[in-house]
């Protein structure tokens, strides 16, 4: 038995906190997962976990050979995704985690038809409208819809993610009908409560480009786009939305985008993923699939050269 697969035993008992947790999640047997690791310890000659009937602890030579270990199997990990992407294939799990906006939207298509056109790859999506840290939660790529600023990451821009301002014709005839940025602080607003902006709307001036800061009010939020949408049909109040969510409503009359010259233009849907020094070969085809599929179906959308 090699040491590579009685190391990768070990770290499966203390990442499950147990061998029979670790044999449930590795479809061992509890009996050859701890022979391994007492195999284990027999090389090197240490004790690395003192065992109880109920649970598991490391010892203080245990503490060190998890770290080092841990670190050995993931480069080995990097190793084989180096020499893969050397012949050109583009194979095994992709983890990518994307607003639910963007997922349940006609933009989610997007990931359906990749899954398709590369069997060999395995996409385990996480639709979430919380932000969600790639490195510490384990995922390859994020799908944004932002005004990107986290420099910490790469991104590549997939496309254009414009917003409308909007509200019913009724509200409006009610209400009146804006004509600057300031006359929204006196309408109820439909509050989108998973946006950075929540109560706080920035317009641009359209002469000088100076950002005109508008604080708005209403009674009714949602961590939900589409839940803002329908508010907004019902005549609760004007809202900040992304533009493909109400786009139909628009052509169709049931919405009236209004002050649109003051809308800043200035964010977009993007791929990000974590500084790497090799990229995978899956993250990349996935990368490039996107934008390839952005320019096809998005048209006029697309990032500029």
């Amino acid at each position: 038995m090699d040491t590579l697969t009685r190391m990768r035993a070990f770290l499966s008992v203390v990442e499950s906190e147990g061998f029979s947790a670790a044999a449930r999640k590795t479809g061992r047997s509890k009996a050859l997962l701890s022979k391994y690791v007492r195999e284990l310890e027999d090389e090197l000659g240490v004790l690395l976990i003192n065992r109880t009937t109920r649970q598991i602890a490391l010892t203080a030579a245990g503490e060190v050979y998890v770290a080092r270990a841990s670190t050995i199997l993931a480069d080995l990990a990097a190793l084989n995704e180096e020499a893969r992407e050397a012949t050109g294939e583009a194979r095994g799990a992709l983890r990518v985690t994307a607003a639910r906006t963007f997922g349940d939207a006609e933009l989610g298509l997007s990931l359906v038809e990749f899954s398709a056109a590369h069997p060999d790859i395995t996409l385990d999506l996480h639709l979430n409208d919380s932000f969600v840290n790639l490195v510490e939660e384990g995922f390859d790529v994020a799908i944004r819809m932002t005004r990107l600023t986290d420099s910490a990451m790469i991104a590549r821009r997939l496309g254009q993610l414009d917003f409308a301002i909007c509200a019913t014709p009724d509200f409006l005839k009610t209400h009146g009908t804006p004509t600057h940025p300031t006359d929204i602080s006196r309408l109820p607003a439909v509050i989108d409560s998973n946006a950075k902006t929540l109560y706080n709307w920035t317009f641009k001036d359209p002469k000088t480009g100076d950002p005109i800061p508008i604080n708005v009010s209403g009674r009714f939020s949602a961590n939900s786009p589409y839940t803002v949408r329908a508010a907004t049909l019902a005549g609760l109040g004007v809202a900040l939305i992304p533009e493909f969510v109400v786009r139909q409503d628009i052509a169709d009359g049931r919405l009236v985008s209004i002050l649109d010259d003051f809308v800043p233009r200035d964010a977009g849907i993007y791929a990000v993923f974590p500084h790497r020094r090799h990229l995978p070969a899956r993250t990349r085809v996935f990368v490039d699939f996107l934008a390839t599929w952005f320019r096809k179906n998005c048209p006029g959308r697309e990032p500029a050269a």
